[in-house]
């Protein structure tokens, strides 16, 4: 039994000192099931991405969906965690009870509220996701560890520096044209490739302009089976959906080989019999820079090393062969860890129904996305297709 997206809904990323958790969640679903034109009856269940892991109080969130909709009071209600991955944890969780037949419609919703606490505790609860029991973990968190990739991969191929720069550069122009993201601002090659005071190494080689945002925000979708998706006006198909995790302590692998994308990528292509020149753009995880320009070998756009190319000769520009995040990725949407996933797959939805606005690729009918869990741990690969 297949499944399709048949419904969505993206809140603006940002800081929102004003909206609870609970009122990210409410509001996104709430928007979802309207844009499907449901009632909260016909609904099987609900999927809630997110990961707290101490963010904010709420941490049993699952029942929270019910407030979308009184008819979804009684309806099975889970909250799924997979780090950054959390989005696409929850969409594959009920793509699981549909294709069992447990469920016809499912409502998923990705929403983190990550500013109610320090920049140093968002690190210190995202660095939680790394594995802290081994000797020798990056210091620094996740910024530590994806510089320590970075390095790794520098150090086998080169100093690929200003193109990681002209990654974002490229993600912070494209984010201009994106109504829902964070930060919608072009800041530039040369700001991004210059260290100042404004923009300060993090971690070498990674500087601010290399690392995602830590945002608030909320998206949503509703899925049906592809039977029932016939009754509803629009679908997106899900053609292949291909989950890989590798190990989680960063000395029992390479982590900058992106061995688990790779196969994730690989296994999704294949499953949807084609092959990465047939997809019209990828929406792809740019927790750090580094990250997208392994995600282009990952997807085998380029052999390993060559990466830099696909950035420097403009194949992964809005305009290019395969534009990559034309909806700015996480580096300019934002990157709040239970939405991202969520929030991917809508932005993919859009843009195969022509929807997408100022963000539109043309012509889009076959898309691929790539969210992440932790440095390359828990990695989804999703092919999507337009359906009608």
């Amino acid at each position: 039994m297949g499944v399709a997206i048949v419904g969505w809904a993206h809140l603006p990323f940002g800081r929102f000192d004003g909206a609870s958790l609970e009122d990210l969640i409410v509001r996104a679903g709430r928007e979802a099931v309207k844009d499907a034109g449901l009632q909260g009856e016909k609904i099987d269940g609900t999927w809630l991405g997110n990961l707290n892991g101490g963010l904010v109080p709420d941490i049993f969130a699952s029942s929270l969906t019910l407030n979308c909709s009184d008819g979804l009071r009684w309806k099975p209600a889970v909250r799924v965690e997979n780090a950054c991955a959390s989005g696409a944890a929850a969409i594959y969780s009920a793509c699981d009870a549909i294709e069992a037949g447990r469920a016809r419609i499912a409502l998923v919703i990705g929403a983190e509220k990550m500013t109610d606490v320090s920049g140093e505790d968002v690190t210190r609860i995202l660095g939680n996701c790394a594995y802290s029991g081994e000797a020798g973990n990056p210091p620094g968190g996740f910024p530590g560890i994806f510089a320590s990739i970075a390095q790794d991969y520098f150090a086998e191929y080169g100093d690929h520096s200003s193109a990681l720069a002209r990654i974002a550069a490229k993600n912070h122009a494209n984010g201009v044209d994106n109504p829902w993201a964070h930060m919608r601002r072009d800041l530039g090659f040369e700001f991004c490739n210059t260290v100042s005071e404004k923009n300060p190494m993090i971690a070498p080689p990674l500087r601010k302009t290399d690392c995602s945002l830590i945002s608030d925000g909320a998206a949503a979708l509703v899925l049906a089976s592809s039977d029932a998706a016939a009754d509803f006006p629009r679908a997106v198909s899900i053609r292949t959906r291909v989950q890989v995790n590798d190990y989680l302590p960063l000395g029992r692998r390479h982590a900058a080989s992106f061995e688990g994308p790779k196969r994730a990528w690989r296994g999704a292509l294949e499953r949807a019999g084609c092959a990465v020149d047939d997809l019209s753009f990828a929406e792809v995880h740019d927790c750090f820079t580094i990250a997208e320009l392994l995600s282009y070998e990952a997807m085998g756009l380029a052999a390993a090393g060559q990466g830099h190319r696909l950035i420097e000769e403009g194949v992964v520009a809005r305009g290019g062969r395969l534009p990559v995040n034309a909806s700015g990725g996480l580096k300019a949407k934002g990157h709040p860890i239970g939405a991202t996933g969520v929030s991917m797959h809508v932005i993919a939805a859009m843009q195969l129904t022509n929807t997408a606005g100022a963000m539109q690729v043309p012509d889009a009918s076959l898309a691929g996305v790539f969210n992440m869990g932790g440095s390359a741990v828990a990695s989804y690969v999703s092919i999507l297709e337009r359906s009608r």
